[in-house]
């Protein structure tokens, strides 16, 4: 063993002591650096955007917003009946909304009938062309395009027989051409942002996303449009596909599309938007068979009208984490108020109701978004 003088022995003393503090700074400087990569890449690629969307879901998601309907208006007219066309009874948005109506028109006192258009061209055009013949006070033009029913339409104006639509067209509010008094629907810009903005802030700005979409119909396409534009605004967020599957057959081919994109992205797939909620009934078979859990990914969030069945899929937590619906029975009650301020000679009330998100956490176990206190506002603006 060699023998070391005191002095080569202080010396060797101090070389250990500085690489020993060297080689302790390298590890605290590389924990320090793990820890900051680490913090970095859970954070968001757009806070900014990030915080934005968080304000909007939580405003959307609240179930006791207040009334956002009018103030006031005529008391009410007696004695009318209307007749409500309905595209098919079988569209839960289209029923849902008639329901509505025929309630208002029970607490106003006036008399109603459905004629169901059967979901054909043929079907509308002979429901509407009875509707017209009965001559009432005004006709509901319920999801069907009235330009695809124009005869019927110069027939129903030159009777002098005020319209109003219920997603007839794609704005809501009283329309020149086709003529409606008023439309009735959601705000196509706002279902599309605040779905997108779900998408941001329930993956806090990281997240992989596939849009449904039916190109062929343009409003729906354009929803799709709107929801990538939004999603584009987080940097962390990116588009992996849009689907363009065509609504009649979407439940032969979103199953072979689902399990398409999950062999293609896999794990990089955590979240869906679509224009319907009905994509994803469609997809649950083709995500329960590759072993996907029914509460985990892909997370998926309707921007449709929020028809019974999406509610099921989101209380049992079946493969839909949320929708964005539409307050049908609300609008049923609005249709009977914008008829009776027709009646009266007096303008559209301009009420469009604000975007709802639906999740198992605010549903409250229900089949449809009711929101509180329209009813005994619409009672109360006509002195029923």
């Amino acid at each position: 063993m060699p023998h070391f003088t005191r002095k080569e022995t202080l010396r060797a003393l101090a070389v250990l002591a500085v690489a020993a503090a060297s080689v302790t700074g390298c590890t605290r400087g590389s924990e320090t650096a793990a820890t900051t990569a680490a913090a970095a890449s859970s954070q968001a690629g757009c806070p900014d955007v990030l915080a934005a969307a968080k304000t909007a879901v939580q405003q959307a998601e609240d179930v006791n917003a207040p009334w956002n309907g009018p103030a006031d208006g005529p008391k009410a007219v007696a004695g009318k009946s209307i007749v409500y066309v309905a595209q098919s009874m079988t569209n839960p948005g289209v029923s849902g909304t008639a329901e509505g109506v025929k309630e208002a028109a029970q607490a106003i006192g006036w008399q109603v009938r459905i004629i169901d258009g059967q979901g054909t061209p043929a079907g509308i055009q002979a429901a509407l062309s009875q509707a017209v013949a009965v001559k009432p006070a005004g006709i509901v033009l319920s999801g069907f395009d009235p330009k695809s029913t124009a005869q019927q339409l110069a027939q129903a104006e030159a009777a002098g027989i005020p319209l109003i639509g219920w997603h007839a067209v794609a704005q809501p509010g009283p329309s020149e051409d086709p003529k409606l008094f008023t439309n009735i629907t959601t705000k196509v810009e706002d279902v599309a942002k605040i779905s997108a903005d779900w998408i941001i802030s329930q993956s806090n700005g990281r997240a992989g996303v596939v849009v449904f979409t039916d190109a062929s119909i343009p409003f729906a396409k354009g929803k799709s449009d709107l929801i990538k534009k939004e999603l584009a605004t987080c940097s962390g967020v990116e588009l992996l596909s849009e689907s363009n599957i065509p609504i009649p057959d979407a439940s032969t081919r979103t199953p072979q599309e689902v399990s398409a994109l999950l062999s293609r992205f896999g794990d990089k797939w955590t979240h869906s938007v679509a224009i319907n909620d009905l994509y994803f009934a469609d997809a649950a078979p083709a995500l329960r068979a590759a072993g996907r859990k029914g509460e985990g990914t892909p997370y998926n969030i309707g921007a449709g009208d929020g028809d019974p069945s999406a509610f099921q899929r989101i209380n049992s937590k079946a493969f839909q984490a949320a929708t964005v619906p539409e307050p049908l029975s609300a609008q049923g009650w609005q249709i009977i108020d914008e008829f009776n301020r027709a009646f009266a000679g007096e303008p559209a009330s301009g009420v469009v109701a604000p975007v709802h998100i639906t999740t198992a956490a605010n549903s409250g176990g229900g089949s449809s978004w009711d929101p509180k206190d329209y009813r005994e506002a619409y009672r109360k603006i006509w002195g029923k």
